[in-house]
């Protein structure tokens, strides 16, 4: 694979990863609890690479031309976006000094943030359109690894865009209660917006 493709790749992956949805309002809500937007963010590029992995085996073109396996992961994934909205309209985060965090909720974090990303058909629908496109099936490398390696360039970009919007959230946030119970419920909000969203092209197709 040559430079310019890689770098073709990353400016339109940085596009999507600078937008804000999901992964965004998950990061925050990491930030906004304490320590754990490390671990949220290692889930959220847990769940991409999953959904790179799938692409590059090929399973992905078998899912997303089965209708079936397409609704059940579209609605299993707006079912747990709206969970996860909804806890925290009604439990609004707000960052405490010194906060202690239990160790069991790193995993919780980490397994939340995979499902976060990794249930969400729209990044399984983008993995699918875009990483193919930039392959050459004519290069030295196989497609599934150039695949692989594209993925990998888009999860380094996630880690680098989720841990300054976690991190960033906290740093600004942490003084202001109020505003960061607004915040919370915000990111609780656009959850549940995606989610909706999710369900009525599920339900309109």
């Amino acid at each position: 694979m040559s430079l310019s493709i890689f770098a073709a790749f990353w400016a339109v992956s940085f596009l999507f990863v600078i937008t804000p949805g999901a992964d965004w309002a998950y990061a925050i809500s990491a930030g906004l609890v304490g320590r754990v937007v490390m671990p949220a963010v290692a889930g959220l590029l847990i769940g991409h690479l999953l959904a790179t992995l799938i692409v590059a085996a090929g399973v992905g073109g078998l899912v997303a031309s089965n209708p079936i396996a397409l609704s059940v992961l579209t609605v299993a994934g707006a079912a747990y976006l709206l969970w996860l909205g909804v806890n925290m309209l009604v439990h609004p985060s707000t960052p405490r000094a010194g906060e202690a965090q239990a160790s069991g909720s790193w995993t919780r974090w980490t397994f939340k943030g995979a499902c976060v990303s990794g249930l969400n058909p729209k990044v399984f629908l983008l993995f699918l359109a875009l990483l193919p496109q930039f392959t050459d099936p004519t290069a030295s490398w196989p497609v599934p690894m150039q695949i692989i390696a594209l993925g990998l360039l888009h999860a380094l970009s996630c880690g680098v865009i989720y841990l300054l919007v976690g991190f960033g959230s906290r740093a600004v946030l942490q003084a202001r209660p109020v505003a960061a119970q607004a915040v919370s419920r915000l990111s609780g909000a656009i959850m549940i917006m995606i989610a909706v969203l999710l369900l009525i092209d599920q339900i309109l197709r």
